[in-house]
């Protein structure tokens, strides 16, 4: 998502830095699209409220005057791909709140149909595609018959312009895709393809890209999806990189800040984990499963109330011993340099996403991380920029993160069952200087609740 500069008052993930919305009541709040022009997507963010829609497509576009890599393309369409449940989030809450496990789901969605979605184009045309993962807990892949991919964006960054058969998109994640439409002699309808990646069974979603002057249905015969696993979407993933030379929101170019040789100035391994507590199945990060707290931790933190959250619970490296609950806040200096390392000990594909900031991901690998491994697999030069990043089975991502938006910033999984029942965290990013260069103070519209009294 877009990152909020200098105004964390208003991020509501999980245990809300402010209140939640009531009932029967509306609330406005207004931001400054700054530094990440691309694709991005929306989501209620309580419970499992996203189960049951709510979320759409958040493309922000480039100023007139700052150029983008490619041609205007003719046209622009957003889709949202997912999987969903049969049953309602209601049905799905009281699953988790059970201790039970989550179930597969029953279908992939593109754009709210698994099959119904049509797309009109011109042959001989060039279509920009804008493609987000808005689904719970599985990875797709995504395909267009008869057409070959060029990836131009992931999450606000532009990359390197290269052409793909299909792509693994991720939960959370989003990715733009120039597509010229085939067909200018003899146009022929083609089938947009979406499916699950690493479940069985295998889900699959289809729209249509119906060709002005077509006659011709599109073929039942779909692209197959890639018959690799996890290596081969590994090796797809450290392939995306940073178009250095492009500019993002502002004139100068993307790569003319070179992360690569930035001193880190803390390493931080954050492991992921399965536990159960009080008899009942719960997520952990660092041994510790998040509990929301009555009070929100921004507002907390504001007005100075103790016992709401325990700073630096979450340690910096994996501990031993068994899981605790618990409210943790890990504590970063502003304008920190750090490198996070998810450790993924697990069989299941693990998605993360920051908010706040983004970050460069520099790194994937498989097994355990040591420090040995920064030369052979860290790509220091034009890694991509984004704010969500996949953790392959018993395996590990590695990211660096320029900590400069002041605040309280949410750090969790993606896999929203997991999120709910604990794999998340809060980092607090903070300084001892009181100033609105480097944070706004609460707005007047923040909603208060919990220990936290309107003054």
């Amino acid at each position: 998502m877009e990152s909020n500069k200098g105004s964390p008052h208003g991020k509501m993930v999980s245990s809300e830095p402010t209140a939640p919305i009531p009932p029967n009541s509306n609330w406005t709040y207004k931001m400054q699209m700054k530094d990440q022009v691309g694709t991005y997507n929306y989501f209620p963010s309580t419970l499992l409220h996203r189960a049951a829609g709510g979320f759409g497509g958040l493309n922000i576009l480039a100023r007139s005057v700052i150029s983008v890599p490619y041609a205007e393309p003719y046209e622009e369409f957003t889709l949202l791909c997912g999987v969903w449940w049969k049953k309602d989030h209601k049905e799905l809450q009281q699953i988790l709140d059970s201790g039970n496990q989550f179930p597969i789901p029953d279908g992939l969605l593109i754009n709210g149909s698994p099959d119904s979605t049509s797309f009109t184009v011109v042959p001989g045309r060039t279509y920009l595609f804008r493609v987000s993962n808005i689904g719970m807990t599985t990875s797709i892949n995504f395909r267009i018959q008869g057409h070959k991919l060029t990836m131009v964006e992931v999450e606000g960054s532009h990359t390197v312009q290269e052409m793909h058969d299909s792509l693994d998109i991720h939960v959370g994640q989003s990715s733009s895709f120039l597509v010229t439409i085939n067909g200018a002699i003899d146009p022929t309808d083609y089938f947009i393809v979406a499916s699950t990646r690493f479940i069985r069974p295998t889900l699959t979603a289809i729209a249509t890209l119906h060709l002005q002057g077509s006659k011709t249905a599109a073929s039942r015969e779909l692209p197959a999806a890639p018959t690799g696993q996890y290596h081969w979407s590994m090796r797809q993933a450290r392939t995306i990189r940073w178009n250095t030379t492009a500019n993002a929101a502002r004139p100068n170019p993307q790569g003319s800040f070179h992360y690569g040789s930035i001193n880190i100035t803390r390493t931080i391994i954050l492991a992921n984990s399965r536990a159960e507590i009080d008899g009942k199945l719960r997520y952990a990060v660092n041994k510790v499963s998040y509990v929301n707290p009555d009070t929100p931790l921004k507002l907390a933190d504001y007005l100075n109330i103790t016992g709401v959250f325990s700073l630096n619970l979450t340690k910096g490296s994996p501990p031993d011993g068994p899981a605790v609950l618990g409210t943790s806040v890990l504590s970063i200096i502003l304008h920190d340099f750090v490198e996070i390392v998810f450790q993924n000990n697990e069989s299941s594909i693990q998605t993360w996403h920051l908010d706040g900031s983004s970050f460069w991901t520099v790194g994937f690998g498989s097994g355990q991380w040591n420090p040995t491994l920064r030369p052979r697999f860290y790509n220091i030069y034009d890694a991509t920029t984004r704010s969500t990043v996949q953790v392959y089975p018993y395996s590990w991502s590695a990211i660096y993160v320029s900590f400069d938006n002041k605040g309280i910033w949410n750090l969790r999984s993606s896999n929203w069952p997991r999120r709910y029942l604990g794999q998340e965290l809060y980092v607090k990013v903070w300084n001892t200087e009181s100033s609105p260069f480097t944070e706004y103070g609460a707005p007047d519209s923040v909603i208060y609740c919990g220990k936290a009294k309107h003054p």
